[in-house]
């Protein structure tokens, strides 16, 4: 099936190889997810508290680069920052394993490599996003996301597994060379692909603080873009409650061992994968709006079922709840991020793009705070079954927005008044 192949239409090896790029990386980042809280732990012997400060260091830079990324991207040309925030994460990154070697590791470092780690991932991420719609055509944008989105699941799954077997055999710090090693091979690829050609004429004329308000009015005038990223927030909210519950819960609640664990938690990521292999043929047959409300309507349902979760067979009831939540979130993000490459003009791209994670990405930490907190003082069940029952108010924006009238979400666009008051970015339907 033709649609099927995002490699239509336009260089096709420049998208397999800008996908190898992201794959690789994201393997990377997977195990360093696991071994860099270790380094503090088994390397510094930090405390519950030391090692909070290496994890919020790293959950941060949304919110406090997400704007100004989206600013810098516009700005700069784009291949030559995707390459550097690449070699700027390796070399971060290679500066533990160094410093444990020669026995002069501290916190201090660890926590600065963390926030300077998430600053490069944010101008990255704001980037890579900007640059898919350059070498892949409109009309298989949502073939190439889903490809993307899956190689990222199937990461989250696997990279985990991979990042404790490394651990294991070379020691938390020494592990992170993998990760290293997968920043040096994107960035090798990413210079093989070719730049994307964007109107930059106009770039630099107003200061960098109009350019973000800019990008903010426009998301927040938008009648597609402003309710998918309510939604969007409300999902990664949840996600981050969930997140950091379900550990303590699975161990202490559910009475659950290490190797069923680790199985349940890479059902959420095994839904990732379920939710990209599924997007694009569900598109073709719904259009793209049903093909976003499915998803969004049924996640509620799937988060449900992880508090009912008991001792031993029990445990089911979580792993399918993980399962289609991962599946869902992942197929109404796809809809969403295909959406946005659409129907925005490429010098608003990167600040639109910008936006939208600052919002919805920068609530991980106050969700997985809050949760800690509930969680403490009505015990782990009962919290997550409180933040499970708020996920019935997440498809609120969207039913009762113009989306839901339409089949698809450019329609939306002729319907609706979308101008931005910039005068010269529009929404391109």
């Amino acid at each position: 099936m033709t649609s099927s192949q995002p490699s239509s239409g336009r260089d096709g090896s420049a998208f397999w190889r800008l996908w190898t790029a992201h794959g690789v990386s994201a393997f990377g980042t997977a195990v360093t997810t696991v071994a860099m809280p270790l380094v503090a732990v088994l390397e510094l012997k930090a405390s519950t508290f030391e090692t909070s400060l290496v994890s919020a260091a790293s959950m941060c830079a949304w919110l406090l680069f997400g704007l100004p990324a989206g600013v810098l991207v516009h700005r700069l040309p784009l291949r030559p920052v995707l390459v550097a925030a690449d070699l700027i994460r390796a070399l971060t990154l290679l500066s533990v394993p160094v410093a444990v070697f020669m026995d002069v590791l501290s916190l201090g470092q660890l926590v600065v490599s963390a926030f300077v780690l998430s600053v490069a991932s944010v101008i990255f991420d704001v980037g890579y996003s900007t640059y898919l719609p350059a070498v892949v055509s409109k009309d298989r944008l949502t073939a190439g996301n889903s490809l993307l989105q899956g190689s990222e699941s199937v990461s989250q799954v696997a990279g985990p597994g991979l990042g404790g077997s490394l651990v294991q055999a070379f020691g938390a710090a020494y592990s992170l060379i993998a990760d290293v090693a997968s920043y040096v091979v994107s960035a090798i690829l990413l210079l093989t692909v070719p730049a994307p050609r964007t109107e930059r004429s106009e770039k630099a004329k107003s200061g960098a603080f109009a350019e973000m308000r800019e990008g903010i009015d426009f998301v927040r005038r938008h009648p597609v873009i402003r309710p998918f990223v309510l939604v969007g927030t409300g999902f990664n909210f949840a996600t981050a409650a969930f997140e950091a519950i379900t550990a303590v819960f699975l161990i202490r609640t559910v009475h659950a061992d290490s190797l069923a664990v680790g199985l349940l938690v890479a059902c959420l990521g095994l839904g990732g994968v379920i939710g990209a292999a599924v997007t694009t043929p569900l598109v073709n047959r719904l259009g793209t709006t049903r093909a976003a409300l499915a998803p969004l309507l049924l996640s509620p349902v799937s988060a449900l079922l992880m508090p009912l979760a008991t001792s031993g067979a029990g445990a089911f009831f979580f792993g399918l709840g993980s399962l289609g939540w991962g599946a869902c979130t992942v197929t109404f993000a796809i809809v969403g991020r295909t959406y946005r490459q659409t129907a925005v003009a490429p010098e608003l791209l990167p600040r639109v793009m910008a936006t939208v994670r600052f919002v919805s990405w920068g609530v991980f930490p106050i969700g997985a705070l809050l949760a800690g907190v509930l969680g403490q003082a009505v015990g782990n069940r009962a919290a997550l079954l409180v933040f499970s029952l708020c996920t019935l108010l997440i498809p609120v924006p969207v039913l009762l927005s113009p989306i839901r009238r339409t089949r698809d979400l450019l329609d939306a666009d002729t319907d609706t008044d979308t101008d931005t008051g910039t005068g010269t970015d529009t929404v391109r339907a």
